[in-house]
């Protein structure tokens, strides 16, 4: 009884496990049915090597399937020599940054120190016509702004009171002859009158006090003398009481609404600026403003313990920021070039032989692009062939990029190199093989 109870257990755990077995089988039929490809492949690639490819399905020498590529594979044959792919987690994590290739303008600088000055353009030196005594002096203080006609000192002189007798007496005599039955008497009292007028105004009496002069007729002992210019006083030469003659310099009024900049720089850098560019300017006494004029003029020689060059630029100074004698920085703008393409100056890869860059692709694909370069300023870089507008150049981390684009190219040469060997190495044993045969037919 207990081994019949025992064969039929035994039996029944047989037929549950061939079942089982029999189901995994079905099983796993069905699953490759439900995943199968139907793309058809375009080639077959060694999984070893992935340079030699079948048009077939084929193995290698290790017995290993030949990998089938497709169509619409991110395939490597469609990428150049040192492209790189990187997982685009793995390129935030090493810090990849990028920026876009723009059409844009770029200028290069030269930065200089410089010295502000006087416009001597706008420097007006004041004497006197006449020798006498000064009487008053209205503006006595230098610094001090004054406007275009304004009265600086008044002055007594014995030759401006016998021009202005001599003035009278033309006029009283034009009076009187006025009218004269003969022309020529009364043209020649006219013409005296005027020309002792004139005298007046040679002597730079003000008009107003020949007006006076006219409606009072009486003789003014001080006349005024006024300032041609508006501007600013930088020096007094006299005092009240003073005698002063036609070589003393009176006042010396300087219009400061302009100024001039001078600024050195060196022999190399004189073929790159023009009469013209654009100048930017700062002042560590003026903090946060920036000045902006040009250059004016280029000395035609250089200084002879720097070798360097001076040069001349011109500011606009209305609010009088600007103070002759300050010390500034200044950057030139010349050599302006417009619609080139401009990339980050730290985008470029230099080794010794070219410069690259390395341009985005693809969501983490970088191929490494050999560049030619222009001019370089305020941290930015002129490309002149390699890449275009709009194009993605990486900024940051870019050395890691190179340095595994450089281990994928010297790999793919070792293996283009491998393979010519071995073809070579085959070709020569079909050859020998070929005269083996040969030497066996002629024994």
């Amino acid at each position: 009884m207990n081994k019949s109870i025992i064969f039929t257990a035994i039996v029944m755990v047989a037929i549950g496990f061939v079942f089982g077995y029999w189901f995994a089988e079905q099983s796993g039929d069905a699953t490759p049915a439900a995943s199968s490809d139907t793309r058809q492949p375009l080639f077959y690639r060694n999984p070893m090597n992935p340079s030699v490819t079948s048009p077939v399905p084929a193995k290698d020498a290790m017995g290993m399937d030949y990998v089938a590529v497709y169509a619409d594979d991110d395939s490597d044959e469609k990428d150049s020599a040192g492209t790189v792919k990187v997982d685009p987690v793995v390129a935030q994590n090493i810090g990849v940054r990028t920026a876009v290739a723009r059409s844009t303008s770029i200028t290069r600088t030269i930065r200089a120190v410089a010295r502000v000055a006087f416009n001597e353009a706008g420097m007006f030196r004041l004497h006197s016509k006449v020798e006498g005594w000064i009487e008053e002096l209205r503006v006595d203080k230098t610094g001090e702004y004054v406007d275009k006609d304004e009265i600086l000192l008044s002055i007594y002189s014995p030759k401006l009171v016998s021009t202005q007798q001599e003035y009278l007496l033309a006029l009283n005599n034009l009076q009187a002859l006025k009218n004269s039955p003969f022309e020529d008497i009364r043209r020649g009292a006219e013409d005296l009158a005027k020309s002792s007028r004139e005298r007046l105004l040679l002597f730079d009496v003000p008009e107003h006090q020949i007006r006076e002069l006219e409606r009072t007729r009486e003789i003014q002992k001080n006349l005024h003398i006024h300032t041609p210019v508006a501007g600013t006083v930088i020096g007094i030469g006299a005092r009240a009481g003073q005698y002063v003659t036609p070589q003393t310099e009176l006042y010396m009024v300087v219009d400061l609404s302009t100024v001039w900049v001078y600024a050195d720089i060196y022999e190399y850098e004189l073929p790159w600026v023009r009469v013209g560019d654009e100048v930017e300017m700062s002042l560590a006494g003026i903090p946060g403003k920036t000045f902006t004029g040009e250059l004016d003029y280029i000395y035609p020689y250089a200084e002879s313990r720097t070798r360097s060059i001076k040069v001349r630029l011109t500011f606009d100074n209305p609010e009088l920021l600007l103070k002759p004698e300050m010390f500034a920085e200044v950057v030139i703008k010349s050599d302006k070039h417009v619609d080139t393409i401009v990339i980050p100056s730290e985008a470029v890869i230099r080794s010794g032989q070219n410069e690259r860059v390395f341009v985005v692709r693809a969501p983490g694909k970088f191929e490494p692009v050999i560049v030619k370069l222009g001019i370089q300023s305020a941290g930015r870089v002129a490309v002149l062939e390699g890449i275009e507008d709009g194009d993605e150049v990486v900024v940051s981390a870019q050395f890691l990029v190179d340095s595994e684009s450089s281990l994928r190219e010297a790999t793919a040469k070792m293996m283009e190199v491998e393979d010519s060997v071995s073809a070579g190495s085959v070709e020569m044993d079909s050859s020998d093989m070929d005269n083996m045969d040969g030497e066996r037919k002629d024994d």
